[in-house]
């Protein structure tokens, strides 16, 4: 990074030997779980299906190349800076130069659980140097991909968890520090939470938000005010709450106990992170290659950061009504992709959000910028475009 500031500093960390051998003796060490035993096999339905968690197990003690992962991730520019007290490791890739002369959009990529700058990995080219993928080259964007407190290789906050507000200020701070006074900011998860509080706590430089989901459904009027389609969301978030929320409760109220058991077994971690990545992605596993699956799963092994990411949730959930009331004034763009979770309505996205556009991709789903990163470029492509024309700092 030419001219950088002498706070940020290249990042280029590798596993050791001592570490991935400790992995290895562990994952050969399984004690593996009984399995009930009913016609046809009880498969996902009760949680990571065994028989996969075996065949990815199996890879990952003779077939997966940690070294060749973290080769390849090395190939994004990777640093590390001091934010809040807290190091912090990011991505950030210059845009490539527009035909035009005009700058690269500033865009600040915002991630979730379980994962980590891994869930951009794939797209960062695409939006940096669009015109080297087909793309037209006055879409390129100055890409900065942080990694969340306590997730990835960003420092774990020592006094308890930071909400996604808190976040939010951290990354601000970041991207003035970026040289950035002014920029777009876009995520999924527990990081269209922290874009939608970018553009909540700081409109006067956030141009405009993409996210890919529109909140929680947290209404502070009567049912009765709530449009049909907005009532079948809410009930239907309750439902799929009911049926498939255990692990948030988890994470709100007990994460320690989890946390004790899944940074001691990396079984376990795999278990919990694969049957998200199943239950959420359009496609389930099969959206992922082994390889893509144990890339994830091995960062949050090495790290040991399955627990300060858990702990996450607790936090939100302390947040106070009424900021998740607030409406989203900044212009907002949502790509609701076919295949994630509990899909809102547009009644609901514009009653909280001035939406200025809203797509529902036919592929991909909760993981969408890597089960389709080209499709997700382009959303934000077409998004965004319309908003190049501030002068950027």
């Amino acid at each position: 990074m030419a001219n950088a500031p002498a706070s940020i500093h290249p990042f280029d960390e590798c596993a050791s030997a001592e570490a991935l051998a400790d992995l290895r003796a562990r994952l050969v060490a399984t004690r593996w779980p009984d399995v009930p035993e009913v016609p046809g096999g009880v498969g996902w339905s009760p949680g990571a299906d065994q028989g996969f968690l075996r065949d990815l197990v199996a890879h990952w003690i003779d077939g997966f190349d940690w070294p060749a992962a973290e080769a390849k991730l090395a190939r994004l520019p990777r640093f590390r800076t001091e934010v809040g007290g807290l190091g912090i490791h990011f991505v950030h890739a210059r845009g490539a130069a527009t035909p035009s002369g005009r700058p690269a959009l500033p865009l600040l990529l915002n991630h979730g659980w379980p994962d980590s700058f891994w869930r951009y990995s794939k797209v960062v080219g695409l939006l940096a140097d669009p015109g080297a993928h087909g793309a037209d080259p006055e879409d390129a964007f100055d890409v900065i991909v942080p990694d969340m407190p306590g997730f990835g290789y960003s420092d774990a906050p020592v006094g308890g968890p930071l909400d996604s507000r808190a976040v939010a200020a951290l990354w601000a701070e970041l991207l003035g520090r970026l040289g950035h006074d002014r920029f777009v900011t876009a995520g999924g998860d527990i990081g269209s939470h922290v874009s939608r509080y970018l553009a909540l706590d700081f409109p006067d430089r956030v141009v405009a938000v993409h996210r890919m989901d529109a909140g929680l459904p947290v209404f502070g009027g009567a049912p009765s005010e709530l449009s049909p389609a907005e009532q079948r969301w809410f009930e239907a978030s309750a439902a799929w709450n009911q049926a498939e929320g255990a692990y948030g409760a988890m994470h709100r109220t007990k994460p320690q106990t989890a946390a004790a058991a899944l940074n001691d077994s990396p079984v376990g971690l795999a278990a919990w992170i694969v049957e998200k990545l199943h239950a959420w992605s359009d496609g389930g596993v099969g959206a992922y290659t082994m390889d893509e699956i144990l890339t994830n799963v091995t960062l949050y092994w090495l790290t040991g950061t399955i627990g300060s990411s858990m702990r996450m949730y607790s936090a939100n959930a302390a947040l106070p009504k009424e900021q998740l009331l607030r409406r989203v004034e900044v212009p907002s763009g949502f790509s609701i992709f076919h295949g994630d979770i509990v899909r809102p309505p547009r009644e609901w996205i514009e009653r909280t959000a001035n939406a200025v556009r809203i797509t529902e991709p036919a592929r991909g789903g909760h993981f969408a910028p890597f089960e389709q990163p080209e499709l997700y470029a382009q959303e934000l492509r077409d998004f965004f475009r319309p908003f190049r024309g501030f002068r950027a700092g």
